[in-house]
């Protein structure tokens, strides 16, 4: 699955501004609602906050992927955040993360929604990409270098 057919150029922060768990997956699910891509805001945080407090998305070396399946989207949704100043999650490796990627799919379409989370699993594996995922300074340089990993691969 090529991930920048999901994510839009205009879905990426850095940095985020919040500086706790429940916050930045909040301004993450708002950043989405402001560029249209929710039907309903509060079900979709409702979603994945819940999916949170069953099991932490923290992965493990920084990095995040908070998650959740609702009806509060009509399609599979992306959206990254980067923080300079590292979060605590309560990540499986008991670290702070840094690259937080949102994904929000249609309670009734699984497939997309696993396929996606496979495809940035793979990518979090390249400790290049993610190097320079957690360097980035803008939110165009985040999505050129999504792109241009993900033409190399392909």
């Amino acid at each position: 699955m090529i991930l920048t057919q999901i994510l839009q150029p205009n879905c990426v922060k850095v940095p985020v501004v919040s500086k706790d768990k429940e916050a930045v997956i909040t301004e993450l699910v708002d950043l989405l609602d402001a560029n249209g891509l929710l039907s309903d805001r509060d079900v979709v945080l409702d979603a994945v906050l819940t999916r949170e407090r069953t099991r932490s998305t923290g992965t493990g070396a920084g990095i995040a992927i908070p998650h959740g399946k609702c009806n509060g989207v009509k399609e599979l949704v992306m959206a990254i955040g980067i923080a300079h100043e590292p979060i605590e999650f309560e990540s499986v490796d008991g670290k702070p993360v840094t690259i937080l990627i949102l994904l929000v799919s249609p309670a009734e379409k699984t497939g997309p929604h696993i396929q996606a989370l496979a495809s940035i699993s793979r990518l979090m594996l390249n400790e290049e990409f993610k190097q320079k995922l957690e360097q980035a300074a803008s939110a165009d340089e985040v999505y050129e270098l999504l792109n241009n990993t993900e033409n190399e691969v392909s």
